[in-house]
């Protein structure tokens, strides 16, 4: 594993910023590191590049004790605060540290011409950073971060400031990386760019993994479907559940004949609404949506819309995080 803790902890006085966090990072992953503000990402961030010591448990990154000089070598990281020498140039700030990680002239001049590149800032190569947008700034801290060819980056927020173009060459640039071999730990707040990005993630309150694994695996390999119907009676709703649980209430307002009474289906809501009303309706398989219109349609239901979708990643976050203690 390039990257493994195990009930890794941190606390300051009797604040507990990390508790008992346990997760392992393989090589050429991307792996997201999602969580409320607060959650201790920033602090396992610190612990994992050897800036701050932990107070218990164990992290191994690249095989060694977080913060060896022989490892950092082989780190890049994009902190999500960070303040560049406002005086160089955007090429004199990549050969700064260059000269720092030790790499010989000539692959200096070769690898920031690349790099400059490839994050958009060619022509801007003699212009002084404290000329630069803050999306500007961005793109020559994602190039810094990757200036030493490193085998483990660390993006914290790597596309705040860019715009919708930028976010994609991001995106872009962080499959070339996992291409190459490349691990990738990403931290965002833009979890529409981890979705499409990331091939597993954690999701993290106060300082422990609550959840992690793939897409699939967060949400347990169900399917969400979208229901729309008319017709409906407490009984036919309460038959759902043989085929999967309604979690959400999207009713539309519409009366269904039974005035103002409220369907019930385990701790979720149908309320009437003149007739037709819309839910969701979670299932194990997309293979028994055939048998949910049988029992619909034949109990005197009208049929308007059964449509399967995965939830996006934004709502499986908001619902984790709620469900969690």
């Amino acid at each position: 594993m390039i990257i493994e803790t195990s009930d890794l902890r941190k606390t300051y006085g009797e604040t507990v910023a990390v508790d008992g966090l346990t997760l392992s990072v393989g090589r050429g992953e991307v792996f997201g590191f999602l969580g409320p503000n607060g959650a201790g990402k920033t602090t396992t961030v610190k612990m994992l590049l050897g800036l701050i010591y932990p107070t218990g448990g164990t992290a191994r990154v690249l095989d060694q004790r977080p913060g060896d000089p022989h490892v950092m070598g082989r780190i890049g990281f994009l902190p999500e605060h960070f303040r560049f020498p406002p005086w160089l140039t955007a090429a004199g700030f990549l050969d700064l540290h260059g000269r720092l990680y030790g790499m010989p002239a000539g692959r200096r001049r070769t690898r920031i011409s690349e790099l400059l590149g490839r994050v958009g800032l060619a022509n801007r190569a003699h212009s002084r950073l404290g000329e630069f947008s803050k999306g500007m700034t961005q793109r020559i801290g994602l190039a810094q971060a990757l200036l030493n060819e490193p085998d483990l980056v660390f993006l914290d927020e790597p596309t705040s400031g860019l715009d919708p173009v930028g976010r994609a060459e991001v995106r872009d640039l962080i499959r070339e990386l996992r291409d190459a071999g490349v691990t990738v730990f990403l931290n965002s707040h833009f979890l529409s760019e981890v979705e499409v990005t990331c091939d597993r993630m954690a999701i993290v309150k106060r300082g422990r993994v609550v959840r992690s694994g793939t897409l699939d695996q967060l949400t347990g390999g169900a399917v969400e479907v979208r229901v729309r119907a008319g017709g409906l009676t407490p009984d036919l709703v309460a038959g759902l559940a043989r085929w999967g649980r309604v979690i959400s209430d999207a009713s539309t307002g519409l009366s269904t004949g039974f005035g103002s009474q409220m369907l019930r289906s385990g701790s979720a809501q149908v309320s009437d609404c003149q007739d037709v009303v819309r839910f969701t309706l979670a299932v194990e398989s997309e293979a028994v949506l055939p048998a949910v219109a049988d029992w619909l349609v034949q109990g005197g239901a009208r049929l308007y819309a059964l449509a399967p979708q995965r939830p996006s990643l934004d709502e499986l976050f908001m619902r984790i995080i709620a469900e969690e203690p």
